[in-house]
């Protein structure tokens, strides 16, 4: 092959051309080989750019020539680009005899140039505006070197491609970055419309200031956190806390409840699918994880985790990699791991219901939520800030709380924690007739004899007092009327502690089970 100058320059000109109109990484791969082959001889086109996402960096393919030996992905991990010889094919146009050269230090890749038949490669590198980028690779099936004129050439031909390549990468990442943020808005939109959430955390009591104390010394870090307490203490408000006090606050905080589907559904909440994956999977489905790239990923409940998941999920959190449902492609996720539990893990792991391994990846860094009736001093502002919020909301003139209600209150247990005392007020507000917020005797009819005859242990009281919700309302659990609302906890949250304390509705003439 021999151009003229003039069909050399108007050939790099269309090379020019292609590359810079490109603004889409699959479309700049076609563009670029036909053009090159009309320069410079040669059987195989191949780009391999440069990998930082590893603990090394490292070559990956990026486009193969279709004609070519496939490229095998562990070859990837057997290249140092800080040693010879690849040291030097990253820093200036090169020549190879692949037959007659030391394969010291590149053996893997020359074994398998050996197989592909390539005799001859030319290496340039693609250097762009911000960088190297990686490495163009021209391979000959003939002995026949690259004169330097041809490499000349390959080398103008190469920094147009890199700048290319960085066009391209950079629109790849700018709609990357737009289609999360979309994701990202949907997502908050509807946490918003859900489930409300506390405007701050209230109380002055110590217990609750070294909680404090604690979540501010850790937010700084990237470390995962494990918050332990009963139902209702305010887990979820602290994951936001400490999200909301993290470099990472200006992302999404990603919630995740582990109790609320089948381990089927589980797997696509999290991992997300591609449409068809499944029957009724009608379009693809980003996943929680995906959606909490760069940002924090609460898994809330996570002792309810199927054990046949936990593997799975301890994959993510160490290799902080995805692959959606009915997909073989590796999806990177970077986020920040909050996890909480009403649970005790460490017994479970004693009972072979939660990996030890998951247990010690979670376990880092344990905060424990104290339940309410430990900060008995701070139901008092509690009260307040309830009956504030609350007659703000519903328009009720509530100026104050009666002293013996506010009594009442804190002398109860609150096995429901602040949750219950949340829903407790909130009746309160809307049953109230005058500016004076009064809590109904009947909701705490068993406080004054409970004082008297204390259970044998919390557990007893947490039973006693569940029982007699479920009495109340004819084991009826979920709905405004059931258990779970008159508790003023989640019913997934209520069939979670039922089942810890092995509560299960008594057989009446063949009664139907609970509903839910």
């Amino acid at each position: 092959m021999h151009l003229t100058e003039r069909e050399q320059w108007r050939t790099l000109l269309d090379v020019t051309n292609a590359v810079v109109t490109k603004r889409d990484l699959a479309e700049l791969r076609t563009a670029i080989a036909a053009n090159i082959r009309r320069l410079v001889e040669h059987d195989h086109t191949n780009l391999y750019l440069i990998d930082t996402t590893g603990e090394h960096a490292r070559l990956r393919s990026f486009a193969i020539d279709p004609t070519a030996l496939a490229w095998p992905e562990r070859l990837s991990s057997t290249i140092d680009l800080d040693k010879e010889p690849y040291k030097s094919w990253i820093s200036r146009t090169v020549d190879v005899d692949v037959a007659n050269t030391d394969p010291a230090g590149w053996e893997e890749m020359h074994a398998h140039l050996v197989r592909s038949g390539v005799q001859r490669i030319c290496n340039a590198p693609l250097f762009g505006p911000h960088g190297m980028l990686g490495l163009m690779s021209l391979g000959r099936l003939t002995p026949a070197p690259f004169t330097a004129d041809e490499m000349e050439l390959v080398s103008q031909v190469a920094a147009q491609i890199a700048l290319g390549l960085e066009n391209a990468t950079a629109f790849e990442e700018i709609a990357a970055l737009k289609e999360q943020l979309a994701r990202e808005n949907v997502y908050l939109q509807e946490e918003i419309r859900g489930t409300h959430q506390f405007e701050e955390i209230v109380g002055e009591s110590r217990v609750l200031k070294r909680v404090l104390d604690e979540i501010r010394t850790v937010a700084a870090t990237d470390t995962t956190v494990l918050l332990l307490g009963e139902t209702g203490t305010g887990k979820e408000l602290l994951a936001r806390a400490v999200h909301a006090m993290s470099d990472r606050h200006s992302r999404a905080l990603v919630t995740v409840n582990c109790t609320t589907s089948p381990a089927g559904l589980l797997e696509s909440e999290w991992f997300g699918h591609e449409r068809g994956a499944f029957t009724g999977a009608l379009t693809q489905k980003i996943g929680r994880f995906e959606l909490a790239h760069q940002g924090t990923l609460f898994l809330d409940e996570i002792g309810d985790v199927p054990l046949e998941l936990q593997s799975k999920l301890l994959r993510v959190l160490q290799e902080h990699e995805i692959e959606r449902l009915g997909s073989t492609r590796t999806i990177r996720v970077d986020f920040r791991l909050i996890a909480a539990t009403n649970r005790d893990l460490e017994e479970m792991v004693g009972k072979r219901e939660f990996r030890s391994d998951l247990f010690y990846r979670l376990n880092v860094f344990p905060v424990r939520i104290p339940p309410l009736r430990e900060r008995k001093e701070d139901i008092p502002p509690l009260v307040f800030y309830f009956a504030q919020r609350f007659a703000k909301r519903l328009r009720k003139p509530i100026e104050s709380v009666s002293r013996e209600s506010l009594d009442l209150l804190c002398r109860w247990s609150w096995p429901g924690n602040i949750r219950e005392l949340q829903n407790v007020i909130e009746r309160a507000v809307i049953l109230a007739k005058g500016t004076v917020l009064s809590v109904s005797r009947a909701e705490f009819e068993s406080a004054a004899p409970a004082a008297a005859s204390v259970p044998v242990t919390l557990e007893d009281a947490e039973r006693e007092h569940i029982l007699r919700a479920l009495a109340e309302t004819s084991w009826v659990i979920g709905g405004p009327r059931g258990a779970a609302a008159r508790l003023g906890v989640k019913r997934t949250s209520l069939v979670s502690t039922m089942r810890r304390l092995h509560i299960v509705r008594p057989e009446r003439g063949g009664a139907a089970p609970a509903r839910a």
